[in-house]
């Protein structure tokens, strides 16, 4: 072994490169280096030095950026450390693919996280101050050094990238964003995980929520900030789903009155030949908080069952449907339009613009 450590009575060739940079004083011990040896190594102008508590590097330069990221998970972790490399597992051999790691009791969130998830807005690893830990709320672990522990009541499953875990996007977006005091820097993240296709807006805003950061008004202007532009682009789609897929031009952005009535309620889209109504789902309420949510979605339950007591076919489409299949919405609508031939006329509504 380098580094001037003794012989091991443990080999080290199922570790990587980094990990037999990075370890433990257990692990350290495990491959026959007493707490003494590991002291004298670790003086001034010796061969190893100490980075983190219980954790050391094994070359005297400055830590690289996967030292500085595996340093932090094995000091997260070292406490209930049984083999050489728990909770950090080696370089998969296949770059890109997110799996599901279902065991580990901490993982990598914050600006880290999304810097391995490959964010463009983030600051590069080897400029992050620190290096943020998500761990089960109660665990005795304390911030040291560049490693910041952040707490929670129920640890999520981590997503295995680049070998190491790491928490879904939707918890690292919402951690980075509990440290970013700047409004532009939040709406460009909220912005990037969104249009780069990490998460949909609702994910996230939950996350927010969760986490009590709706409660400050910078964070606030970017998620309604998102949740416009969203709804922007949702509508881009549903042009260009009737456009490109040929289907009859609807009357857009509509509400619907019964002669001397009531209102009936707004639309997106309706085709009055057909009696077809489209409506885009925007139970995105500022807070998602669960109440909130589920008067929205009341609302929406009471017009479609008002609208088809008159006769009237309700569409309902969300911007994920649209985005992820819009030739298979385009088939509904058109399947809907079709019908209307099969069904008894419906009644007479007025049509407003909005």
């Amino acid at each position: 072994m380098t580094y001037n450590t003794p012989l091991s009575p443990r080999p080290l060739r199922h570790l990587t490169e980094v990990q037999r940079r990075v370890l433990t004083t257990a692990q350290l011990r495990a491959h026959g280096v007493s707490a003494a040896e590991t002291t004298g190594h670790c003086r001034p102008g010796g061969p190893w030095q100490q980075f983190l508590p219980g954790v050391y590097l094994l070359h005297p330069g400055p830590p690289t950026s996967e030292e500085r990221l595996h340093a932090a998970l094995l000091y997260a972790t070292r406490s209930s450390l049984e083999d050489p490399a728990p909770g950090v597992p080696p370089q998969p051999g296949s770059a890109g693919a997110h799996p599901t790691v279902h065991r580990t009791d901490a993982m990598i969130t914050g600006l880290a996280a999304l810097a391995l998830y490959g964010f463009g807005c983030t600051p590069p690893l080897t400029s992050l101050e620190k290096i943020d830990l998500l761990v089960p709320r109660v665990r005795r672990l304390r911030s040291a050094g560049c490693a910041r522990v952040v707490r929670t009541a129920a640890l999520p499953a981590a997503r295995l990238v680049t070998g190491l875990p790491v928490a879904p996007v939707p918890r690292a977006v919402a951690d980075a964003v509990a440290q970013l005091p700047d409004a532009a820097a939040v709406r460009r993240l909220l912005a990037e995980a969104v249009h780069a296709g990490h998460c949909e807006p609702t994910a996230i805003v939950r996350e927010l929520n969760q986490a009590k950061l709706l409660s400050r008004p910078h964070v606030v202007d970017a998620v309604e900030s998102l949740l416009a532009e969203g709804r922007a682009r949702a509508e881009d789609r549903l042009y260009r789903m009737v456009r490109e897929y040929g289907l009859p031009d609807p009357v857009w952005n509509v509400d619907l009155r019964l002669p001397g009535g009531p209102y009936l309620g707004g639309l997106d889209a309706y085709w009055p030949e057909q009696a077809v109504a489209l409506e885009l789902d925007a139970r995105t309420p500022r807070q998602d908080v669960r109440q909130e949510n589920d008067t929205v979605w009341s609302e929406y339950t009471r017009k479609r069952e008002h609208l088809e007591r008159l006769g009237i076919t309700v569409v309902h489409i969300t911007p994920k449907k649209l985005r992820e299949g819009l030739e298979q919405q385009a088939t509904v609508v058109r399947t809907a339009l079709m019908a209307s031939a099969d069904r008894e006329p419906a009644a007479y509504v007025v049509v407003l613009p909005r």
